[in-house]
């Protein structure tokens, strides 16, 4: 299996990090996972700002040169793993960016004119490793669950990859409130051991 993680976070002094580096260590243990790639939105320079204009089209997006290497790591990966903090109830806008230039139309999906198009990235599976400040619970409750509703149903069904794990951890303002130790250890068993 091969694993590509996308990595949103400004800081590598951050708790986010923490959990980058505990995948790869769990990933890199795992007889089941044969490469693993890791892209760093921010440490890339990927820029999440759409431009279309006379000369650059949104029909064209898919076909973009700027972004044939993403798309070689998306098509490459049978296991795609997001991680990323939830920020006003959603990911960054960097990771926002990066998602609206790479489910394209043409590459990502394929409209058939009915009222779902096709998927073009069927057979992969999605781990989203999300962190907040508040309780754990408060997108489920105050936000009727629109961070899950985001990204498995908006994004994911969208482009055929149906099978989506998430780990969305609650305050981790405190490494003692939020348990980071055991968070963390939990993430490394876990990709020590996923076999899809």
């Amino acid at each position: 299996m091969n694993v590509l993680v996308i990595y949103t976070h400004p800081n590598h002094q951050s708790l986010n990090y923490a959990f980058l580096q505990k995948v790869v260590e769990g990933a890199s243990e795992n007889r089941h996972i044969a490469e693993i790639q890791v892209l760093d939105l921010y440490e890339e320079g990927f820029d999440p700002v759409l431009v279309f204009n006379e000369h650059k089209r949104r029909r064209d997006m898919h076909a973009d040169p700027r972004l044939a290497k993403y798309r070689e790591q998306l098509l490459w990966a049978e296991k795609i793993v997001f991680i990323y903090p939830i920020w006003w109830g959603r990911p960054p806008a960097m990771l926002l960016g990066y998602i609206d230039q790479m489910f394209a139309s043409g590459f990502a999906y394929r409209d058939k004119g009915g009222l779902f198009p096709e998927g073009l990235l069927k057979g992969k599976s999605v781990v989203c490793l999300s962190t907040m400040m508040g309780p754990t619970l408060y997108p489920l409750f105050w936000l009727n669950n629109a961070h899950r509703v985001l990204m498995k149903r908006a994004l994911f069904r969208y482009v055929g990859m149906t099978n989506v794990k998430f780990f969305e951890f609650g305050y981790m303002e405190s490494p003692e409130k939020g348990k980071h130790a055991a968070k963390l250890d939990r993430i490394y068993r876990y990709f020590k051991t996923v076999a899809r």
